[in-house]
């Protein structure tokens, strides 16, 4: 199988990748609610809508993260907020897939990492609701940084997997049709000299379905 059917396969749902159950059957569920909503005139599928359909899900699956530890809060950024778990080896983090105009395109953002960077796996363990806002929570191995990241280590790398720097800390997959953003030295992180990519921001062009 090439590599653009294999990705193909498992955005559809029907691949397979390391942890990444729970994230296709949400993506599933959601799809299916988008048809649904289609079949009923519905115009577009709102992100809000998107969120109802994820909260719904969650209360009738027992799957609403209650489980926050505070007090073993890390660090946040604009899209998410970091705990550290209690076995010292693995960090929570709730994000609210500010960076997505879809919730669905956060879930592709989490099965495509876990492909491609499975030694920092996400994997999806519920979903968290507070004040009207929806967080997804996910477990993720914790890395510590023990020199500064290579910039150029991070640029040949990602050349070998086919992905050109076009600006920054910014790539692009012409023949996959993917965008990678954000891999600078706070999402990619060296302990004793192996690279680990701890936050990417993935995004499908168009190309990527023909």
């Amino acid at each position: 199988m090439l590599l653009k059917d294999e990705l193909q396969s498992i955005i559809s749902g029907t691949g397979h990748v390391t942890k990444e159950d729970a994230i296709k059957a949400i993506a599933g569920y959601l799809r299916k609610s988008k048809k649904t909503g289609a079949d009923s005139q519905e115009k577009e599928f709102l992100k809000e809508q998107e969120a109802a359909a994820i909260l719904d899900y969650a209360r009738s699956h027992n799957f609403l993260f209650t489980d926050l530890d505070t007090s073993r809060y890390l660090a946040e950024g604009a899209e998410q907020k970091v705990y550290l778990d209690t076995d010292g080896k693995h960090v929570t983090k709730l994000n609210d897939s500010i960076f997505y105009a879809k919730w669905e395109d956060y879930f592709n953002s989490l099965l495509l990492p876990n492909y491609f960077f499975p030694a920092t796996a996400y994997e999806l363990t519920g979903f968290y609701h507070e004040k009207d806002r929806l967080f997804a929570t996910v477990r993720q191995p914790y890395i510590i940084s023990t020199e500064p990241t290579d910039e150029n280590a991070v640029k040949e790398l990602m050349s070998l997997n086919g992905f050109i720097n076009k600006k920054n800390s910014d790539y692009f997959n012409e023949s996959l049709g993917i965008i990678l953003e954000d891999l600078h030295d706070e999402n990619v992180l060296t302990n004793n000299g192996v690279l680990f990519f701890i936050d990417t921001v993935f995004y499908l062009t168009k190309d990527f379905y023909s």
